[in-house]
């Protein structure tokens, strides 16, 4: 008997507990910096933009690794790719608790976002050793897990950097993350290497994708003192474009691009592309000037509420989105996509309206983040659904990950852009944005979200089922 006919060794409970933690640790690990980012912002003395630009840097490290780490995990074995992976975690996490100031504290995040690509190579495992039954379960399993420390880290980060310090809500869920790591090393079964055959790894177009997010979010960084930065804003620009048109031209060429662009020209793809970025454009006002309308104490608004505080109030919100997952599958199997990207869409560009609107008393803004972060959820699944089933069975794979790629591009943006508005909101001799600067980033991000019902309306084919 062969090797390659060799029955697979079975994961046993140890194995699997061991991940499980892992994706529990992952998940908090994950989630302290959105409910301290107020506190980090006053420690670090961060502008609002660069305190935008400290929330997004891991989500774009993780949009960039994932394929990656997808496709080594097939070729080398997911095991010895998911422990390399966990180990610049690791070093992330224990650079960030160690962080004396801001560009360390980002460096350190940029190591953490590597977490993004542990889901996929968790996959891999469970489905290597594991019967199909056994494996649905698991995965389930582990994504709820990871959701679930999602949540504990949004409650507990708080709580550990007012008490203890902003470095040990860092340094926690890293030994936790470090443990579970030695512990899945010892008991995981050691799955063997898939066939190298075909392309290799488009490292060229991950470098050139690197460098063009890396700009663009420079871009919108400076794009607040352009009175003061006129020359280093057009030198950015220049730069965005030149690393930009590098890219698609390696992409076009590539044997096996990092993200099919040839792809794109299937109305399906490049619709559901353009409508998740618009939508998760929209949800990025929410996700960051919601925390900060919470944090600020200013003349008649805000409420000045400390890191506990926050995150208490953003839980609501954190569950709304782990339960959209599954309600945007079943909606959209029973009345379509886009009967169901219409309804999130109408429900987001309400509450982000209301809420610039009517913002003095915190529950108005627990409740319109609930349902911002349900009808995120909402429209990203039935993109996805619908993407996944438009498109031929042995592209599914590439087309739903344009489509994740873009979602972490459009919160990128809108995350960028939010931060801008109140930097440029701050009036001169003061430290805290203007209420107006609030209002007109939350009415930007309801009317960029009311453009998606536009965009629905051409959707005839390919999102309608």
């Amino acid at each position: 008997m062969t090797a390659a006919a060799s029955p697979p060794v079975t994961m046993g409970k140890p194995a699997l507990v061991a991940l499980s933690v892992l994706a529990l640790a992952t998940g908090a690990l994950e989630s302290v910096v959105t409910p301290t980012l107020p506190l980090l912002q006053r420690e670090l003395g961060m502008s609002p933009a660069e305190g935008a630009l400290l929330s997004i840097v891991l989500l774009i490290t993780g949009a960039l690794i994932t394929p990656i780490a997808g496709k080594l995990g097939d070729r080398y074995g997911g095991k010895p790719v998911l422990i390399k992976l966990m180990s610049v975690v690791s070093v992330g996490g224990l650079v960030s608790a160690l962080a004396p100031n801001l560009p360390v504290l980002l460096f350190g995040q940029v190591l953490q976002g590597a977490m993004v690509g542990a889901l996929p190579l968790s996959f891999i495992l469970v489905r290597k050793h594991l019967p199909v039954g056994g494996a649905k379960v698991a995965i389930g399993w582990v994504s709820g897990l990871f959701v679930g420390g999602g949540m504990v880290g949004t409650l507990t980060a708080g709580p550990v950097a007012e008490q203890l310090s902003r470095h040990w809500m860092f340094a926690l869920p890293t030994i936790a993350v470090i443990a579970s790591t030695m512990a899945m090393n010892r008991l995981m079964p050691h799955d063997s290497p898939g066939r190298s055959e075909g392309a290799g790894i488009d490292w060229p177009g991950f470098a050139l994708l690197s460098a063009t997010l890396v700009t663009l979010m420079g871009v919108l960084a400076v794009a607040p003192d352009i009175a003061s930065k006129p020359l280093v804003l057009v030198g950015l620009v220049v730069l965005l474009a030149a690393f930009a048109t590098g890219w698609v031209a390696v992409e076009r060429r590539a044997a096996a691009p990092m993200v099919d662009l040839r792809m794109l020209a299937q109305p399906a793809v490049w619709k559901s592309c353009l409508l998740t970025f618009v939508i998760c454009l929209g949800t990025a006002g929410a996700v960051y000037l919601v925390p900060q309308l919470f944090a600020v104490s200013g003349d008649g608004y805000g409420f000045g509420a400390n890191a506990t505080q926050i995150g208490f109030y953003l839980l609501p919100g954190a569950v709304a989105a782990s339960l959209a997952g599954p309600l945007g599958g079943m909606g959209a199997r029973r009345f379509g996509s886009r009967a169901v990207v219409t309804a999130g869409a109408v429900m987001m560009a309400v509450a982000l309206l209301a809420l610039a609107a009517v913002h003095t008393e915190v529950w108005h803004l627990v409740v319109a983040k609930a349902l911002i972060a349900l009808a995120n959820g909402l429209c990203v699944t039935a993109m996805v659904t619908s993407t996944a089933t438009s498109v031929d069975q042995g592209d599914t794979g590439i087309a739903t990950g344009l489509v994740l790629v873009t979602r972490v591009l459009g919160f990128a943006v809108g995350v960028q852009v939010s931060g801008a508005v109140l930097t440029a909101g701050i009036p001169a001799g003061s430290e805290v944005p203007a209420e107006s600067a609030f209002v007109i980033g939350l009415v930007i991000a309801g009317a960029v979200t009311a453009l998606a019902l536009l965009i629905t309306r051409t959707m005839r084919k390919g999102v309608t089922q």
